[in-house]
């Protein structure tokens, strides 16, 4: 037996959030995909994205989209599994803001054109407001990781 199905040695929690994160857009998928979605599912097998995934269930929920004709109701395991998508929709939102502040600075644009366009009050909330993202977000380059924040130290 391999060490990683030992039932003494505890669950790698990297491992279980993948598993949970699959299995939660393989149901809401399975359930509730609709129109391009479902396409790429029936002929694919390809989940949702994970936002969408969220959103759908949270329009079906909250009774802004009308379900298709076939469509089960949303119960307490979609919302589940729509809540445990979550920590992964935000790790996306956050790596994606992190990028576009990179390349704003990269650009030339000043910590208060950025402040500006995040609907930041200063720029040191914007200066701050990177700085919280890095910290949070896996650069693709660890050389790259204080660059944006220097110029405006």
């Amino acid at each position: 037996m391999s060490e990683s199905h030992d039932p003494f040695s505890p669950p790698d929690p990297d491992d279980a959030r993948r598993r949970r994160e699959y299995s939660a857009l393989f149901r809401i998928t399975e359930r509730h995909a609709a129109h391009a979605d479902r396409r790429r599912w029936d002929e694919r097998r390809m989940p949702m994205e994970p936002l969408d995934a969220v959103r759908r269930v949270a329009d079906l929920a909250g009774g802004s989209r009308i379900p298709e004709p076939d469509e089960p109701p949303v119960d307490a395991s979609d919302v589940t599994a729509a809540l445990s998508l979550l920590p992964r929709v935000r790790a996306d939102i956050d790596a994606l803001e992190s990028g576009l502040l990179q390349m704003a600075r990269g650009r030339g644009m000043t910590w208060q054109e950025i402040a500006f366009g995040l609907g930041l009050g200063s720029p040191q909330a914007a200066r701050q407001r990177h700085e919280r993202l890095t910290g949070r977000v896996e650069p693709a380059d660890a050389s790259d990781t204080g660059r944006a924040g220097t110029p405006g130290a």
